[in-house]
């Protein structure tokens, strides 16, 4: 039997834009239409269940009260990574501002057409900035799919570099933003 996530391939790049800041720090903004009202996204962006399953954090607390704080640990990194956090806007389900790993997040939601346009702001190192697109994309394809019943299951880190489509999605968004991607080392050839 075929899973959705078996069947999961993302679209093209779209709906990202980048931002010079000052000095070396860059905005990546990225924008999605989710066919699903405003107070249910609120509800996967903040409650700590929901996160656990298409965010690419786990949270120990809820992050829809202004003043909370969380912790919050990246999934897939190569050694436990956990930064605490103050939720420092949460206008439900409107606006909500914290930071993670150092790096600002701020998610906005509008209610549009049924459904829902919601916007990340996150601050983010140049050199991080299409793979960043890439790896919200899929997030935001995982969590699309978790709010209309057919969940494909977290797919963050180094397990969205394996998803088909992942690096020709790099590659799309590093060109939309005119920027070089990294090589990437060929894959070890197996001994003959």
């Amino acid at each position: 039997m075929t899973t959705y996530r078996q069947q999961y391939i993302p679209g093209p790049a779209s709906g990202a834009q980048i931002r010079k800041d000052d000095g070396d720090k860059w905005t990546l903004i990225h924008v999605r239409y989710l066919r699903h009202s405003p107070e249910k996204v609120w509800e996967a962006l903040t409650n700590p269940e929901h996160l656990s399953e298409w965010a690419p954090f786990d949270a120990d607390g809820s992050l829809g009260t202004v003043g909370s704080t969380v912790k919050l640990t990246t999934v897939g990194a190569p050694k436990p990574h956990v930064t605490e956090t103050t939720v420092t806007r949460a206008d439900a389900p409107n606006v909500l501002v914290y930071s993670w790993g150092g790096n600002d997040m701020r998610w906005e939601l509008e209610a549009l057409g049924g459904g829902t346009r919601l916007t990340l702001w996150t601050s983010i190192g140049r050199r991080f900035i299409a793979m960043g697109a890439a790896g919200w994309h899929i997030c935001f394809d995982v969590l699309d799919h978790l709010l209309s019943g057919t969940p494909i299951g977290r797919t963050v880190g180094p397990e969205a570099m394996k998803v088909d489509g992942f690096h020709r999605l790099h590659a799309e968004y590093a060109k939309q933003f005119d920027i070089e991607t990294p090589n990437v080392p060929p894959a070890p050839r197996s001994p003959q």
